[in-house]
């Protein structure tokens, strides 16, 4: 029982370093570029034995852009539950997502944001996950103050892009990541603004 366990260990700790090796791969050459081949070679698997730990290459892609998710919202919502304030809670929100935006190092925003290459099927996957993270910010929007005239649906897609199109435009120096976060959420705040 006790080598079995072993077994099972070694087989999870090989299994997710095939992981790692994957979200790099996916990172920095996209879906499409990204081969199972370049997987193996990279982690040192040969043929058959790859597709031991791995289904395929869309159930991988898959299972890294839910990963990335998954860690992206615990950042974001724990973040947020610092603060009881609803536009104190926007600007953390803003802040984590930038944090991850603007990584050069991340390997999450490759991985939520790398839809135009996958197939059909893949893609819709990746959509119904995305929805679900983005029922934080839907929740956050909900609880502002905003003026009745406001349609917190466009307001929060308006406010997603901003976020999401970031790395296009951001260069390192005057101005931080949660300094950007900052004048994001000064941007979109609504009612009196505090001067601190």
């Amino acid at each position: 029982m006790a080598s079995g366990t072993r077994q099972d260990d070694k087989g999870s700790d090989r299994r997710r370093q095939i992981l790692e090796i994957a979200a790099q791969l996916f990172a920095r050459k996209g879906y499409r570029g990204t081969s199972m081949r370049d997987i193996g070679e990279q982690a040192g698997v040969l043929g058959g034995s790859l597709y031991h730990h791995i289904k395929s290459k869309d159930a991988l892609f898959v299972e890294l852009h839910n990963a990335a998710l998954d860690a992206a919202e615990a950042k974001i919502a724990g973040e947020m539950a610092l603060h009881s304030d609803p536009w104190a809670q926007l600007e953390a929100a803003c802040g984590a997502l930038l944090d991850l935006q603007l990584d050069p190092n991340s390997l999450t925003m490759p991985m939520m944001n790398d839809f135009r290459e996958v197939p059909v099927e893949v893609r819709a996957a990746l959509i119904e996950r995305r929805d679900r993270f983005e029922t934080l910010f839907r929740d956050l929007i909900d609880r502002l103050p905003l003026p009745a005239d406001v349609d917190r649906s466009v307001y929060r897609n308006m406010l997603l892009v901003q976020l999401n199109s970031a790395a296009d435009w951001y260069r390192p120096g005057r101005l931080t990541p949660r300094d950007i976060a900052r004048q994001v959420a000064l941007l979109f705040r609504h009612g009196d603004v505090p001067n601190g």
